[in-house]
């Protein structure tokens, strides 16, 4: 799917206390410091330079342009000499998206053999960044704070990052998910309040009936559903396990309709994400299955038994991961058993059929399979192993009063021992710290069962988009121990009312 082509400001300030000749050094330096930055081929999106801002009219102007401006995803601010803060409260209270406060400067090392008093007066980034940092805090503005030299990979790594946190908060605005049918009977965890989802994070959640979708599925044309059999024919393994193959194909033809019916369903109203329930199939022959894993690959949200939450997690992460280089996959999740064996501990992942496909390792392949839920006919569904590698599971969870992001580091591990009998896609990680105080942590957090999973973002970044939005996030990793995680929780349950 189509992403805008953002841009992220480079705003430098300074005053005119130091004369003319050293504000032409400042814009001198913040020109090579932009260039290098664009030129680094670490940062995904281009750094666009500004004049140096030296005032409170110039602040305020340059902020809300950056308001206006639609490609504009962010601003960063780095203050090369010192820069009185009072004069950007105005700029900075009207200011509306992502601020990344740089806190570098210019030379790497002291000259310690030049340095006079003029070179102190223009270089004083020490000085200038905390009296910016200062009114930034006491104005309760959530910013990110990045510190080092500007040049080097590590601090442009963690710009890059945070670049693509500042896209999921623009874009987080403009998710819109369409339930198909309502939330599984019952079931607690994946229900929530789209009203304040709506006002905390900009999510449109809609309701459609089931047979609202399944008329563009049974409009779809014969030709182009032969069309995309043909192309899923090329494109992967097929498994027949003993069934005869123009039975198999027809069954596969099935999902080929409901891909491209919804599809253009998903089109036509502007949807980016969607959510389905094995209870509420009227007018559909079979489950989605292939058909969700290929709108999944293509860059849609999906959740499944009416997980409208997932949905729109799993369709932020596609944002965020947009375009990146050897990204490895984001797909909707569900933890299914355990393998408790000693030295051995995980978590094998999976679904009933909705597994992404980019997280797929080696190849990929067409089953079709009986499904007991649902009461339709035999679906078809991607079946592959997933890659090894680190990556991270995130689950949002309504608890009444509040959302809660809970963000666990894991450890995909590879699938050496076959399971030919599970028609399904698969994962295997081991959450961090270990299975016992991974899972223990999850379940004391109110962790949900379906998850945002992916390689490709740090649970840093998903921290720093939760902190954005104003809700609590709850890390679990290496560093984690369960007495340390009942404070925080109790200590969170008082801030975050």
């Amino acid at each position: 799917m189509a992403f805008k082509n953002y841009k992220f400001w480079f705003a430098t300030g300074s005053q005119d206390l130091y004369g003319e000749e050293c504000l032409k050094e400042v814009a001198e330096h913040s020109k090579i410091m932009v260039e290098g930055l664009n030129k680094s081929g670490l940062l995904p999106f281009e750094v666009i330079w500004k004049p140096t801002l030296i005032d409170n009219v110039s602040i305020r102007k340059t902020f809300n342009d950056a308001n206006a401006d639609e490609e504009c995803a962010g601003v960063i601010t780095w203050m090369h000499t010192f820069s009185p803060a009072k004069m950007w409260i105005l700029g900075l209270q009207e200011y509306r998206k992502p601020l990344l406060h740089l806190h570098t400067q210019f030379n790497q090392e002291i000259p310690y053999s030049s340095i006079d008093m003029d070179f102190m007066n223009t270089n004083q980034s020490a000085h200038g960044d905390r009296e910016y940092g200062h009114i930034v805090t006491r104005m309760g503005i959530e910013r990110k704070v990045i510190v080092g030299f500007w040049n080097d990979e590590t601090v442009q790594k963690r710009m890059a990052g945070w670049m693509r946190t500042a896209i999921g908060i623009m874009e987080s605005s403009h998710i819109r998910v369409v339930r198909v049918g309502d939330n599984m009977r019952n079931v607690a965890v994946t229900e929530g309040d789209k009203v304040e989802a709506h006002i905390k994070f900009g999510w449109e959640i809609d309701a459609y009936n089931i047979t609202d979708i399944a008329e563009y599925v049974e409009a779809v044309p014969e030709g182009e559903i032969n069309a995309l059999v043909e192309e899923y024919y090329d494109k992967y393994e097929l498994i027949l396990d003993g069934r005869e193959p123009g039975d198999f194909k027809k069954h596969v033809a099935v999902q080929a309709g409901i891909e491209i019916g919804f599809e253009k369903f998903l089109k036509d109203l502007n949807y980016h994400a969607v959510v389905t329930n094995f209870q509420m199939l009227a007018g559909l022959r079979q489950l989605p299955g292939l058909a969700i894993q290929r709108l999944m690959e293509k860059g849609y949200g999906f959740g499944a038994e009416g997980d409208w939450k997932t949905a729109a997690m799993v369709r932020l992460m596609k944002i965020m991961t947009g375009g990146m280089k050897a990204a490895k996959g984001t797909s909707f999740m569900e933890d299914y058993t355990y393998n408790l064996v000693p030295g051995k501990e995980g978590i094998l992942q999976a679904h009933m059929l909705e597994v992404c496909p980019t997280i797929a390792e080696g190849k990929i392949g067409i089953k079709v399979n009986p499904l007991s839920m649902g009461e339709r006919e035999d679906p078809a569904r991607l079946v592959f192993t997933s890659k090894a590698g680190r990556g991270i599971a995130a689950s949002l969870i309504d608890l009444g009063n509040r959302f809660r992001l809970i963000i666990n580091e894991v450890e995909c591990i590879a699938q050496d021992i076959p399971m030919p009998k599970l028609p399904v896609a698969t994962a295997f990680w081991k959450p961090e710290p270990d299975l016992a105080t991974g899972a223990e942590a999850w379940i004391l957090a109110g962790g949900a069962h379906h998850t945002a999973f992916t390689y490709d973002l740090t649970a840093e970044q998903m921290g720093d988009w939760a902190a954005s939005m104003g809700i609590e996030a709850i890390y679990i990793d290496k560093n984690t121990s369960i007495h340390s995680l009942k404070n925080e929780l109790r200590w969170n349950q008082m801030a975050f009312k």
